[in-house]
């Protein structure tokens, strides 16, 4: 069988779409719609300079503050190629493949609408790169977050020169080899191209979307692993009842009490008598916590919806009304704040997962201290909680935020910068950081519910540790522990989730 086609339109994307396409094998191919566009547009801009004495930014200007230098007619493509050049500045860690690979789909889907002016073989050449899985080496720090991720695509833009570095079939090589090997030959840009090309928020955006593709599924996570330490810490149902959800109803606390519900349904522990009156907050909160949350995650769902779906290189051509507009499409503001968010959702959840991680170490309820039969002669899981807690705080630490900050550039023709790319470096971290808060939740609540045996917690949850318990054992004395964190990481990445209710997919 070959490869599935996506075919590059106008049509929304949505975000289960675009997971199929990073975790498939798909090939990208333009529509009759999008060549058309493309072409239209590129035409009209010939024609444009071809026809007007007015200058026209970054196409018969120079860019940023050397906007009123006028470029001859005959250096147009050399001043693009400079453009992607000399832009080229990233530095720090590598960008991991699968955010280049998110890059270069958004920034095919943005050129393909027809408003940036590029030829159709620049756009033919990165859905090229993208089908061949020659991937450009692109660095994590050198974009404001306006003009633009002006570095970051720059160093995804080289390739097309034959220039920069390339991730191919396993290893990092010279894209010029590849491109030989490859009978590609440089692309000649023409006007408007480098900016088109450098312009936009896609190093942003793809890190969102990134984000947002684990967020969901780790969202979903905390819910099931904090239902599985509700059980294990002998908890009271009552604070998920309906009733109270209904009179303060923000549809997160709703779904989580919800979902909650669900999972512990026919578990003999949940609905034992109890002696004690009420649980610690990080337990009887749960809906209200972990529910803002959801309500912050569906926000910067939406930021990045609309973001993904939109032109935001500079100048934007419209064919249709006769007019090249420069304006700010490529401030990447409503991103920055929307990434500053989704840290802070995300370490919120971590914050009160390690909370539940420290009450069941207690010793109350039945449970022993530290969660071992033999507490004193073995520490048993006092140093996971430590771990918890340090990644915990450097959550902390990552949510201070990146959108209120800006530093003028550009001799202060860009006085006001997003800081947007920063944000959600920042925010890749933080989800980072979360799955393994969660792993050591888990790791903890699972050998908590050991000690409620014989009594059994509800068939989901039942289905769940056994699972997990394919990877982890119940450990019965001291040992080793780090490589059992790892393994309950690796569970949570591989684990398929069949929560018993229609909810929202995403959160």
């Amino acid at each position: 069988m070959g490869k599935t086609i996506h075919k590059i339109s106008s049509e929304k994307l949505v975000f289960k779409q675009i997971n199929m396409l990073l975790s498939g094998d798909l090939s990208l191919e333009l529509t009759e719609e999008a060549i058309n566009n493309i072409n239209k547009c590129r035409s009209y801009l010939d024609k444009k300079i071809a026809s007007q004495q007015e200058p026209i930014y970054g196409v018969t200007t120079g860019f940023g503050s050397l906007c009123n230098h006028s470029i001859p007619e005959k250096d147009l493509g050399l001043l693009q190629r400079n453009l992607v050049e000399s832009h080229a500045c990233g530095t720090g860690d590598k960008v991991p493949v699968e955010i280049v690979k998110l890059m270069l789909f958004l920034k095919i889907q943005a050129l393909s609408y027809g408003y940036s002016g590029v030829q159709l073989k620049t756009v033919q050449r990165l859905i090229e790169m993208f089908n061949h899985k020659v991937y450009p080496v692109i660095y994590q720090q050198g974009s404001l977050g306006a003009s633009g991720d002006l570095s970051p695509l720059a160093h995804m833009s080289l390739p097309l020169l034959n220039k920069g570095d390339v991730y191919y079939q396993g290893s990092i090589r010279q894209a010029s080899e590849v491109c030989r090997e490859k009978n590609w030959n440089p692309i000649d840009l023409q006007s408007k191209e480098g900016l088109a090309l450098l312009n936009g928020t896609q190093f942003m955006s793809a890190y969102g979307v990134y984000c947002l593709l684990q967020t969901f599924r780790l969202s979903q996570l905390a819910d099931i692993i904090a239902a599985i330490s509700l059980d294990a810490f002998d908890g009271r149902i009552e604070p998920f009842n309906e009733l109270v959800q209904r009179i303060r109803p923000h549809k997160g606390q709703l779904q989580t009490a919800q979902r909650i519900n669900r999972i512990l349904e026919g578990s003999q522990l949940i609905n034992a008598p109890k002696k004690h009156v009420q649980d610690p907050y990080s337990f009887r909160c749960i809906p209200q916590v972990h529910g803002a949350s959801k309500d912050s995650i569906n926000y910067v769902a939406y930021v990045v919806s609309q973001e993904i779906n939109a032109v935001t290189d500079n100048p934007t051509i419209f064919p249709d009304d006769d007019m090249i507009i420069s304006a700010g499409n490529f401030h990447g503001q409503p991103l920055a704040l929307a990434f500053d968010n989704l840290c802070i959702a995300l370490a919120e959840l971590g914050n009160i997962s390690e909370r539940r991680t420290y009450q069941l170490l207690s010793g109350k309820r039945g449970l022993p201290a530290f969660l071992v039969a033999h507490p004193g002669l073995n520490s048993g899981f006092m140093i996971p909680q430590y771990t918890s807690a340090s990644i915990v705080s450097q959550n902390k630490q990552l949510c201070t935020p990146a959108s209120v900050d800006s530093i003028e550039s550009s001799q202060g023709q860009e006085d006001h910068v997003s800081m947007g790319a920063n944000a959600a470096t920042k925010a890749f971290k933080v989800v980072h950081n979360l799955e393994r808060i969660l792993a050591i939740e888990l790791f903890n609540a699972a050998q908590a519910l050991e000690f409620r045996r014989p009594k059994k917690s509800s068939a989901f949850i039942e289905a769940f540790i056994a699972k997990y318990r394919k990877k982890v054992p119940f450990i019965k004395d001291d040992e080793v522990m780090y490589k059992h964190i790892q393994h309950s990481v690796e569970f949570l990445k591989e684990v398929e989730i069949n929560i018993p209710m229609a909810l929202r997919e995403d959160v």
